[in-house]
């Protein structure tokens, strides 16, 4: 005759179910531990430029400072600077303060060379970022080479420099801001088409509706 085994009391049940548990516990405690990399974060992709970089020609850069009537405490923007031309032309001709912005890293490039290249880094400085972000109310002369539309959108900011502040447009007017001068100038001796022919448009601040 079997004998049958001896019931497990359930304060021993509960002893054996608790030393497992422990042990499983401090067995994963001191396991190695293996971690996977993180993904890297993935970095915000840079704005695309909103104009392709035309350059403007040493006679037009002349001419929008001139109409700018620059005065020895000016501060210049020009927004969208391309290879820095203006900004330094203003520095080395007038000795004023100038900020070249844009948002293409190879014109930031080409802008900072040219600033060293002529020695003007105590008055010029160059900026990469969105003109449409970026704070510019300091601003008492602004040089633009853009389009219409980008014009206009920037119209709330430059409306609200100081008075007195000039705006000087290569090529493309400011719908909605009538000019106080517009300014047409012949093109390059050496352009039979007359493509480089330009048109330069000056605004001062507070200006006249269209």
């Amino acid at each position: 005759m079997k004998r049958r085994p001896a019931p497990i009391s359930r304060s021993l049940l509960a002893a054996m179910l608790f030393a497992a548990l422990a042990g499983r516990i401090l067995a994963q405690t001191n396991a190695p531990k293996t971690t996977s990399a993180a993904p890297p974060e993935a970095s915000a992709p840079a704005k695309k430029p909103d104009v392709v970089f035309v350059p403007t020609r040493p006679e037009v850069v002349d001419k929008m400072l001139e109409m700018a009537e620059i005065r020895t405490n000016d501060i210049l923007y020009d927004l969208g600077c391309g290879d820095g031309r203006i900004v330094v032309a203003a520095a080395r001709k007038y000795g004023i303060k100038a900020v070249g912005v844009d948002i293409d890293p190879a014109r930031i490039k080409e802008s900072l060379e040219n600033v060293r290249t002529n020695n003007v880094a105590h008055l010029v400085t160059i900026k990469q970022a969105d003109i449409f972000e970026l704070d510019f109310h300091e601003a008492t002369v602004v040089t633009l080479y853009l389009l219409p539309e980008l014009n206009v959108r920037l119209m709330p900011k430059l409306a609200k420099l100081k008075p007195g502040a000039r705006i000087i447009s290569d090529e493309f007017d400011m719908k909605g801001a009538k000019p106080k001068e517009v300014v047409h100038l012949d093109p390059s001796p050496d352009d039979d088409n007359g493509e480089s022919q330009s048109t330069l448009y000056k605004w001062v601040v507070p200006w006249e509706p269209e």
